[in-house]
């Protein structure tokens, strides 16, 4: 009893009042898909909107294979790093493996980047104008 009473104390003693915000970690769910009658490739939604610490699952719905490669041009060095340390099983530099059946996902955590816009594409479908973008904010 003694012990528990000490706990609570050292507990209460540490909060000292303070305000602590913790934010639950998101995960955010882009497909990965095409239209073969329009010919038409897509990330779904083409826009991601996530904070630090979120999970981007990347989900192959059809027209494989698909990628998701991160745009280097403009992209300062620490940043690069990051997504880069972010992203298991890369294939290159800022890039995912190739997802080659329908069902297979890609799961990177939003690392520690400065808020903004970081642009991604499809490197089989760029040609096609498969892209998309992570807002950080």
């Amino acid at each position: 009893m003694r012990r528990s009473v000490k706990t609570i104390g050292v507990a209460l003693a540490l909060a000292g009042g303070a305000t602590v915000t913790v934010e639950a970690q998101s995960s955010h769910e882009v497909r990965l898909e095409a239209d073969s009658k329009s010919g038409e490739y897509a990330f779904s939604p083409a826009t991601v909107t996530a904070r630090p610490g979120d999970v981007l699952v990347f989900k192959l719905v059809n027209g494989a294979p698909h990628s998701v490669v991160f745009e280097a041009k403009g992209l300062p060095a620490t940043a690069r790093q990051a997504l880069n340390a972010s992203m298991p099983r890369r294939s290159a530099d800022l890039s995912s493996p190739l997802l080659t059946e329908n069902g297979a996902e890609y799961r990177l955590t939003v690392p520690a980047l400065p808020a903004g816009t970081y642009r991604f594409f499809c490197l089989p479908h760029r040609a096609y104008d498969m892209r998309g973008e992570l807002r950080v904010r």
